[in-house]
This record gives C-alpha cells, sequence and structure tokens, in this order.
C-alpha cells in the first residue's frame, strides 16, 4: 500500500486547510487510515484516523473538534480537514494505514503545514 499526502502550505492562525491523502496499491482491500505528525525526538504524534469496516472516526485531544478526517473510497482519498488552525499545529504530516494487527506504516513522504501568527 502507498500513501502520497499533499495540500500542506503557509496559512495564518484561525485559517483552515485540508490535507489529501492518495491510497494506492491493493486497494482492493480496504484499510484503515490514520494521520500522524512529528512528535518529540523520533517519535510520531497521532493526530486522526477513520477505520475501513465502519468510518469510525478518532481524534487526539490536540486537535479534537478542530480537525475532521473523511474518506472518499471511490477515489481512493482520505481527508484531513483542519480548521481554527494554532500556532502549535505547524508540522510534517503523514498519513499511514493500518494492518489488522493494528501496526501502522508509513511508507510516504509528509506535507509540511506551517501556521504564522
Amino acid at each position: 500500500v502507498q500513501l502520497q499526502a499533499s495540500g500542506g502550505g503557509l496559512v495564518q492562525v484561525g485559517d483552515s486547510l485540508r490535507l489529501t491523502c492518495l491510497v494506492s496499491g491493493h486497494t482492493d482491500s480496504r484499510h484503515s487510515v490514520a494521520w500522524f505528525r512529528r512528535g518529540k525526538g523520533s517519535e510520531r504524534e497521532f493526530v486522526a484516523q477513520i477505520d475501513d469496516e465502519d468510518g469510525m472516526t478518532y481524534y487526539s485531544y490536540a486537535v479534537k473538534g478542530r480537525f475532521t478526517i473523511s474518506r472518499d473510497n471511490t477515489k481512493n482519498i482520505v481527508y484531513l480537514q483542519m480548521s481554527s488552525l494554532k500556532y502549535e499545529d505547524t508540522n510534517i504530516y503523514f498519513c499511514a494505514w493500518q494492518e489488522k494487527s493494528g501496526q501502522y506504516h508509513i511508507p510516504g513522504q509528509g506535507t509540511q503545514v506551517t501556521v504564522s501568527s
């Protein structure tokens, strides 16, 4: 499964931005897809996830109420709508797919989001 994140850019505090994750390869089997961003050190910080089977969504406390994850299965795209952006949302955002075991894979490059005050 290959994932390509895009849609990042430079915005101001309070602005909105929509990130796109294009899913390719093995699209005959749907996977849960999540967004991560860089955490402390080499860690990745969970941002949001949308499940493959029931479409359930999950958010980190830091973004809940401001970000919305959704998917268009006809286009194999997962979106992350980011609203009310804060300076601390500045980061590189990665999309990941999740195995049935629960392990995440982040195969592609991230997309840079910069929020200026």
